[in-house]
């Protein structure tokens, strides 16, 4: 029987009509901004060079995933990219070859890019840039490849710099940069610089006046509850209707990013964070400009010392809310310790209710003998005090009078300090506008380092001088005029709030007035300071004064608020 023998047939010894199938390929094109996608020039541009770059190699193009308005540093934001990578890796090798226009399209990152091109080769799907042939695996052609990824990541941090020092002094000159206005504002043109319109910050009237409302509640209360919380006020907005922009309910975080924004009391910060990482940035890198207010400065600062009261690294949330009237209040006479509750119950199964020394519960009579009372004894003691020796007209315009005369006779003595002050103010602002000057005539090179440092440190210097001008004018200013009668009506409307209410309602009244209540063995001594006094009396009992501060000063005899 002969011997079959296996014939080997070539590409040539094919018949016509078995034609070798075209490899597959899948184009991927991208463009970086917003504005180049809108143009609709490049990304078909990309499109039509890949198509005849395929037809002249042999190539069948299955399908084209395109990218608008999108960074190559990585694959975040980019959803064509990572839909394009999962069908190619997902085992049915639906096509041979990715092809794009330049590598700098698929990334602008050399570890991301070896590790794409990685993962492609291992599910044998070859990665193809037309205007930069690599052909085959070598080690010349990977030397070549991370040469040109290192190249266009070092092109792609040169253009972030750049951009970013434009916009920095984009806001620097006080023009809005970015699309969207936060809540509260609206943008408008203010004319045109190149084929770039300029835009600034208007306050829009509707939604200027829900900020407003919340930063009144955070600091006042809405009459009935004493101030707020932020987590209150989100509850009271859903409640009432009154929705974000997006007719979403308030959350914490949005509504917490109003309160401690300082654009809304007319500061525009630019460059506060990272666009990366999201961390903050320092402060010498914070550019700051005007912008239109739509709080006072004293209000958001109240709101700011408010919340930070509220932190609980610095006061536990019970002795800001807590339903015990004094906690955060009573201080042990003997070891200077905070008072905290204690119960006890009697052979009846009544519960009693004691102020006790914090550390002698926490640690034992080592730490302190330790002092204790009864709740209710010290409440009544307490709000009776400040009844029927503080809250009194007469004595009120007493301390008033004391303050007004020691404010007198400190306006001599501290002129000079304050024209010193104002001179080292107004000298740094006319060496910082010449810098700027400098930089936008292209005399000096904004990112030169030495420049850079010197205009932190004007910036730095000047800012000192003009806090301490701020706080020496403050402690100068003219007395207020306060009527009589208004000192009376604040009297008799504070003795009543402070018997009536919800227990948070009347503790946020207590804590405007005294800073602390000591408990002695002989005595109970309340301390606060004057010139919060003063101003809470001038807003009014419907106004209740910001954060307290532990400096004590308004009390001028030992037996004066015993």
């Amino acid at each position: 029987m002969p011997r079959q023998t296996r014939q080997h047939l070539t590409l040539a010894d094919r018949p016509a009509s078995e034609p070798t199938a075209p490899r597959r390929a899948a184009a991927y094109t991208r463009v970086s901004t917003g504005p180049q996608a809108e143009a609709d020039l490049s990304l078909p541009d990309q499109a039509n060079q890949i198509r005849g770059w395929c037809q002249a190699n042999g190539y069948a193009l299955s399908d084209t995933f395109e990218e608008r308005g999108a960074s190559a540093t990585s694959d975040k934001g980019r959803p064509q990219l990572r839909a394009l990578l999962d069908r190619a890796c997902d085992g049915s090798r639906p096509f041979d070859a990715i092809v794009v226009h330049s590598l700098s399209r698929f990334f602008r990152n050399q570890f991301a890019l070896e590790g794409a091109r990685r993962r492609l080769a291992e599910h044998r799907v070859e990665l193809i840039s037309i205007t930069q042939p690599l052909a085959g695996n070598d080690p010349a052609s990977h030397l070549i490849r991370n040469v040109l990824a290192m190249f266009d990541e070092y092109q792609s941090w040169e253009n972030r710099k750049h951009v970013k020092r434009s916009m920095n002094e984009n806001a620097r000159q006080g023009f809005w940069n970015g699309s969207r206005a936060p809540y509260g504002y609206r943008t408008i043109e203010a004319g045109q610089k190149g084929r770039r319109t300029k835009k600034v910050l208007a306050i829009d009237p509707v939604e200027a006046e829900v900020v407003r409302l919340v930063y009144r509640l955070i600091v006042e209360g809405d009459g009935r509850s004493g101030p707020m919380g932020v987590k209150a006020v989100c509850t009271w907005l859903n409640e009432r209707g009154m929705f974000t922009r997006k007719l979403c309910r308030w959350g914490i975080g949005p509504l917490h990013d109003i309160l401690t924004r300082p654009l809304y009391a007319g500061t525009y910060q630019f460059n506060r964070r990272d666009s990366k990482t999201r961390q903050r940035n320092p402060e010498s890198d914070i550019v700051e400009a005007p912008a239109p207010a739509i709080v006072s400065g004293e209000l958001f600062q109240a709101v700011q010392d408010t919340l930070r009261s509220r932190r609980p690294s610095e006061a536990p949330p019970r002795e800001v809310t807590g339903p015990v009237l004094l906690t955060g209040l009573a201080v042990c006479g003997r070891c200077g310790g905070g008072m905290t509750m204690a119960t006890g119950t009697s052979s009846t199964g009544k519960v009693y209710r004691y102020y006790k020394c914090s550390p002698q519960m926490r640690i034992g009579e080592k730490a302190c003998k330790g002092m204790t009372i009864a709740m209710d004894t010290l409440d009544g003691l307490v709000t009776t005090a400040l009844e029927q020796r503080l809250l009194t007209t007469e004595r009120l315009q007493e301390i008033l009078s004391e303050l007004a005369a020691r404010r007198q006779a400190r306006i001599g003595p501290a002129q000079a300090r304050v024209q010193a002050l104002a001179e080292e103010v107004s000298d740094a602002d006319i060496r910082l506008k010449r810098l700027y000057g400098s930089i936008e005539d292209g005399i000096a090179d904004g990112a030169d380092p030495t420049l850079k440092q010197r205009l932190d440190s004007l910036r730095t210097g000047r800012d000192r001088a003009r806090d301490a001008l701020e706080r020496l004018r403050e402690q100068l200013r003219e007395p207020v005029a306060i009527a009589p009668e208004r000192v009376e009506v604040f009297a008799r409307e504070m003795r009543a709030r402070l018997r009536e209410g919800e227990v948070p309602f009347r503790k946020a009244y207590i804590r405007a007035v005294i800073d602390s209540v000591e408990v002695k063995p002989d005595q109970i001594r309340n301390t606060g300071r004057r010139d919060v006094l003063e101003k809470a009396v001038a807003k009014g009992p419907d106004a209740p004064p910001g954060v307290r501060s532990s400096v004590r000063e308004w009390r001028t005899r030992h037996d004066s608020n015993v």
